[in-house]
């Protein structure tokens, strides 16, 4: 299953999803540290945290993979939203200094070909922050928020493809340490929750956050494509049912360009 950009939206405007944003721009501010005239780029869907954690940078793009699906951003200004494919995104080599990554690699088709394709774009010595499901985590078992869909990883599980993809894990951290409850008796105490999960039980996190380093060291394989996917957008009616609406926004793949 995967999160439509409609469902993202949606969760992050109630309030599970503002506590489960902060939780995560909590983890986040203890393994972000500042670059000089960062080139930033989100992938996936990073909105909620590209306004304070791309303030300071020289450049921002928020890019959201086909399959999700896109919206304007930021909504005050020229537009640095891209719709893209994330095994080619399209930015030359070594174009940027961070990638950041949510409700992305869970979702991808061939995760390891999405990182290498973040290895090409990234500087040298380059950092990549993800934010992916914890497979041993309650909020991976439960599809009423996006983090119980697509595929959930362990930490060898993230180790070893980041490897495979030429990255050195350097920082770990975790969030979501309370459940994935609606009820107000969840809500209320989620803050002593998180703050008792961190310290008691950060095995059984909702999320994994790393950072890694490209390394550039080894060389890597290249493998020529057979085809090349293509897009178009396709624009919901107003008016239109929200299943409908839904399935009107969703990209279509064609066949190989002639």
């Amino acid at each position: 299953m995967i999160s439509d950009i409609v469902d993202l939206k949606t969760f992050y405007s109630t309030t599970l999803g503002q506590l489960a944003e902060r939780s995560i721009t909590m983890a986040l501010s203890s393994i972000w540290s500042p670059l000089p005239d960062e080139r930033l780029v989100g992938l996936g869907y990073t909105l909620p945290w590209l306004d304070r954690f791309g303030a300071d940078a020289e450049r921002v793009f928020a890019f959201m993979p086909a399959t999700q699906g896109a919206v304007n951003w930021p909504p005050g200004g020229p537009s640095a939203a891209a719709l893209v494919f994330e095994e080619e995104l399209p930015l030359p080599d070594s174009a940027v200094d961070r990638v950041f990554m949510v409700h992305a690699l869970e979702h991808s088709e061939n995760a390891r070909q999405t990182l290498m394709e973040a290895w090409r774009v990234l500087a040298p010595g380059g950092r990549i922050v993800i934010v992916v499901p914890n497979r041993r985590g309650v909020w991976a078992r439960f599809e009423h928020t996006p983090f119980g869909t697509g595929r959930p990883f362990s930490r060898s599980q993230m180790t070893e493809v980041l490897r495979e993809a030429n990255f050195t894990p350097v920082l770990w951290s975790d969030a979501l340490h309370f459940p994935p409850s609606k009820r107000h008796w969840v809500i209320r105490s989620s803050h002593v929750l998180e703050r008792t999960g961190r310290r008691f039980w950060p095995i059984f996190a909702g999320v994994l956050i790393v950072e890694a380093e490209k390394r550039l060291y080894q060389g890597l394989p290249s493998t020529a494509r057979a085809r090349r996917r293509v897009f178009v957008p396709a624009l919901a009616p107003q008016g239109a049912t929200t299943g409908a609406a839904r399935q009107a926004g969703r990209l279509l793949c064609q066949g190989p360009k002639s």
